[in-house]
């Protein structure tokens, strides 16, 4: 027979392992958000410029939203590039492996690189904050074309002293999309807009899910409907695409419905698709082209 001690000494045995495990497994999850925190902020220098990270108080939105800017060096004033980041879906295990969301995802050492190469013509660069997937446009969850046009752009000019009248938008994919639509609301604002593998569908029964509530909503804010009525034909206007990206179509049409309507389109179809490696690779020539608009502009 088994004595009962030896009964209680195989049970604490056990336990023992299964603490050890449960600890073990802890730590390595520590070990993994520490080295992710770490290197997650997708840069390793700024070239001198500063990053600021502010929140805005919304009124159109009643809410806050975190918002990133990058202003280079030197006290002249500058113009002001607003760039609008991508969709992104929280991750279920986000808890775990935290990632960077909104305006964070932008900011990469080809960003700062490209601004360094500018110099005294770097703009100020706002990382506007779109939520997971508004696609920057007034709907049922928000406002967020009103937000951006009128409280977060006149912010950031007032914010960072920026030249009010000098003003330029571009975005990444739903960011695109968005600055398209954005600049087509007020064209009198805005002296160029890139779209970067801007996320445009011809029809509402081809768009992505959540981005827009129903074909009325798709029907109010259709950018190729915009450019008809020759909303983005006084301003510059870039379009580049990945010749593998599932938005290649889209964009080259609209390329094409831009250039029928009379306006000045620089149009890039580059290998590659719809990823980071292929955005980051052509920062600079993105912002080449804003820095020339901009000074055209002033």
């Amino acid at each position: 027979m088994v004595r009962r001690s030896e009964k209680r000494g195989r049970s604490r045995g056990r336990w023992v392992v299964v603490v050890t495990l449960v600890l073990t497994v802890l730590a390595g999850v520590l070990i993994v958000r520490a080295t992710v925190r770490a290197t997650d902020r997708g840069y390793s220098k700024t070239y001198g410029a500063t990053v600021v990270r502010y929140s805005l108080a919304s009124d159109v939105l009643d809410r806050s939203l975190d918002e990133v800017a990058i202003v280079p060096p030197g006290d002249a004033p500058r113009p002001l590039l607003v760039l609008l980041h991508g969709r992104h879906d929280r991750s279920p295990v986000s808890w775990l492996i935290p990632s960077k969301s909104g305006p964070e995802t932008m900011l990469s050492d080809e960003l700062f690189y490209g601004l360094a190469r500018l110099g005294t013509r770097a703009p100020v660069v706002v990382l506007l904050n779109g939520g997971g997937h508004s696609y920057y446009h007034d709907r049922r969850d928000g406002r967020w074309a009103s937000m951006l046009l009128n409280e977060a752009i006149p912010d950031a000019v007032r914010r960072f002293s920026a030249k009010r009248s000098v003003v330029a938008i571009g975005g990444i994919s739903m960011g695109g999309y968005g600055a398209l639509h954005l600049a087509a609301l007020r064209a009198g604002q805005f002296c160029a807009v890139g779209g970067h593998s801007a996320a445009l569908w011809q029809n509402a029964g081809s768009s992505a899910p959540d981005a827009f509530d129903d074909t009325a909503d798709f029907v109010r804010n259709d950018v190729f409907a915009a450019v008809q009525e020759n909303r983005l034909a006084r301003m510059r206007v870039w379009i580049d695409v990945g010749a593998d990206d599932s938005f290649r179509e889209a964009d080259a049409a609209l390329v094409a419905f831009l250039r029928r309507h009379g306006a000045r389109v620089t149009y890039h179809l580059w290998p590659g698709g719809h990823t980071n490696a292929y955005w980051r690779a052509h920062l600079r020539a993105y912002l080449r082209f804003y820095a020339d608009a901009l000074a055209r502009c002033s």
